[in-house]
């Protein structure tokens, strides 16, 4: 059996690499210090954010293995696990980590916000592959946070000081990942969005809607290798809308092919995969403005 490590503070995890412990609820450690740093295949119960300047180790994530190039960031959440299980071996890896836990952001602007940051949802292989620039910024908020840390523990405005640095960290992240959404969108539109149309096709054509009901975005992202958050970005950047829009527009366009063919409406709803025609009929009005009985009778005139 693996070596798991448990992480249920950022702490546990900056005893186990022999870094200091600053603050119960919030951990900055860089690894260019560390002397005995070993691997570890860690269980999450915390936040992540991994700044890898270099790391010539292979990691695990899922059923998944992933290299990391210099310049990398990854990032993970509670009830995620990944890494490389301890066999004894001390490891030299440049960059930066900072861990913090939910109870960090109670009370603050961005306990309602993190959500939002759907990196900490993606895969492995979706981290972000900085420019230079990028990486010095990100390397100077890692600074700042641990500068504040070691100096001004007892100052009572010191937890808005480094959560203000952290959502700073987070917003650079989330402008840096919209730079590479841009860049991989302009190598990659076509050939996604054709995927995508060619994968609800298919979803019809070979009726996997009377198992799974209605698409959704994560069996799409799954089925194209991509997490759902990022898959669902980048559909975004793609398009100007959400995936969900996407695929709602592709079923409703498909339930006008079949009610013109003269099909019933409980008989389209069924071979759309809706529970019940009533939400078929729902769906329908919300996207045309008028029930599918409104649509087959001006059809017809």
């Amino acid at each position: 059996m693996e070596n798991i490590l448990k992480v249920n503070t950022p702490n546990d995890y900056a005893r186990y690499v022999g870094a200091e412990t600053l603050h119960d609820d919030i951990c900055v450690v860089h690894y260019d210090e560390l002397e005995n740093c070993r691997h570890a295949l860690c269980n999450y119960g915390v936040y992540g954010i991994f700044l890898l300047e270099e790391s010539p180790y292979t990691i695990s994530y899922g059923l998944g293995q992933y290299h990391f190039s210099s310049g990398s960031l990854l990032c993970v959440a509670p009830g995620q696990m990944g890494g490389v299980s301890d066999n004894g071996e001390i490891i030299h890896i440049r960059g930066w980590v900072l861990m913090f836990s939910a109870q960090l952001l109670v009370g603050t602007p961005l306990e309602g916000r993190i959500d939002d940051f759907h990196f900490f949802s993606y895969y492995d292989s979706e981290a972000l592959q900085m420019l230079p620039d990028e990486l010095r910024t990100l390397t100077m908020c890692m600074k700042m946070i641990r500068h504040e840390l070691q100096t001004h523990t007892n100052d009572p405005r010191s937890k808005n000081v480094v959560v203000t640095y952290l959502q700073l960290i987070l917003e650079y992240s989330a402008r840096f990942y919209d730079r590479q959404f841009q860049s991989e969108a302009q190598k990659q539109t076509n050939d996604l969005l054709i995927r995508f149309d060619a994968l609800l096709k298919r979803y019809y054509d070979k009726q996997i809607f009377r198992q799974n009901g209605l698409p959704t975005v994560r069996y799409c992202a799954q089925e194209l290798f991509l997490s759902p958050n990022y898959f669902g970005d980048l559909i975004r950047q793609m398009t100007g809308d959400n995936a969900i829009s996407y695929i709602r527009r592709f079923i409703m366009q498909r339930a006008q092919q079949l009610l013109s063919a003269g099909h019933t409406i409980a008989e389209t709803a069924e071979m759309l995969g809706f529970d019940y025609p009533q939400h078929f009929t729902r769906s329908f009005k919300k996207h045309f403005g008028q029930t599918p009985s409104e649509y087959i009778r001006r059809s017809h005139l």
